[in-house]
């Protein structure tokens, strides 16, 4: 099992300590380190500043949010980072919710399979550097409409590499099919082992599509988790569902929330409903105290060292090829290299 270090996104203010735990993850044989993007800090700038300090560990992005750039910015940032790591950028692409796209990046969120197909393949075809970049759009169209001056350019700048991976971060049964069919991996968020013949039946459908780009036996599948190691079970259990109530109630519209939508597919729909009744009334404790103890427990690994060792196995039995676990400590960071590497 490969471990990746994921550093989230900011709060109200830059985190302390995120040089240390990037050091410690080097150190300690992590494989990979992420940062993500909501509506505050970006993906791409603390992966350049601290990466800066690595030498071995991958720099992946957790996920860039497409309607933050047009492709071929987002293509212009992953290969400048690709250059300034030696190789080391991976392209991690998700699509957001309507909330964060119509409302913060002021984009239409219609028809985001297509979208997503579409700029991949600019970006692609940027990275691949093979001819003057051009689209027929719908979505992005190259060269655009407008003065009739616009010109199909290549990038100044030679990709280091043309098949810098790009990985899609998807939660639905479309997404994955389609993240099987053009990506190079998936970025799964409350993945849970039981529901891997589900998953698994999601991501063959892609495999099976022509031209696919890769197959299950070359395919990353990277699972963000927690892992806490505690002899309290039952108290880290307690202090986790806060967040899973903050996703399911509150990361999303009511009428529309991707995180809510992967736990009723788990079969907690009655459960769903009420922490986000309770979540956006501002009930904020009562959604958390909803969240039932197996919600938390069905996504994340949390126990003594023995029982994590055997939940590791079982994630990666189910096809987890990646974990992406958060750390708040730089000793945190060794104790889990050196208890799963």
């Amino acid at each position: 099992m490969k471990l990746g270090l994921q550093l989230g996104y900011w709060g109200a203010q830059p985190p302390a300590g995120t040089g240390e735990l990037v050091d410690a993850a080097e150190a300690a044989g992590f494989d990979a380190i992420f940062a993500a993007e909501s509506w505050g800090s970006d993906a791409f700038g603390p992966l350049a500043w601290w990466g800066s300090r690595t030498s071995r560990v991958s720099l992946g992005t957790s996920v860039a949010q497409l309607s933050a750039r047009t492709p071929t910015n987002c293509a212009m940032h992953a290969l400048t980072l690709d250059h300034l790591s030696g190789g080391r950028a991976i392209l991690g692409l998700g699509v957001s919710g309507p909330q964060v796209v119509e409302g913060w990046y002021g984009q239409p969120f219609a028809k985001p399979l297509a979208r997503t197909r579409e700029y991949i393949d600019i970006v692609r075809q940027v990275l691949a550097r093979e001819a003057p970049v051009t689209s027929d759009g719908p979505h992005y169209p190259l060269p655009a409409g407008g003065t009739g001056l616009g010109k199909a350019l290549k990038p100044i700048t030679h990709p280091l590499r043309s098949d810098l991976p790009i990985w899609l971060g998807a939660e639905g049964p479309k997404n994955v099919a389609l993240a099987a069919e053009i990506a190079d991996g998936w970025l799964a968020i409350y993945y849970s082992p039981r529901l891997a013949p589900m998953y698994n039946e999601w991501l063959d459908e892609g495999f099976a599509r022509s031209g696919a780009r890769r197959t299950r036996e070359n395919f990353e599948v990277a699972a963000t988790c927690q892992i806490v190691l505690t002899d309290d079970r039952a108290a880290a259990i307690s202090q986790l569902k806060s967040m899973i109530a903050l996703y399911v109630g509150g990361m999303g519209a009511k009428e529309v929330n991707f995180h809510a939508q992967v736990y009723e597919r788990m079969g907690y729909h009655a459960e769903v409903a009420r922490i986000g009744e309770l979540f956006q009334s501002g009930r904020k404790q009562e959604a958390a105290a909803a969240v039932p103890d197996e919600m938390v427990a069905e996504t994340m690994i949390i126990g003594d060292a023995e029982h994590v060792r055997r939940e590791v196995k079982r994630w990666e039995d189910a096809g987890v090829t990646m974990l992406l676990v958060t750390a708040d400590s730089a000793s945190r960071v060794e104790e889990l290299g050196a208890l799963l590497k």
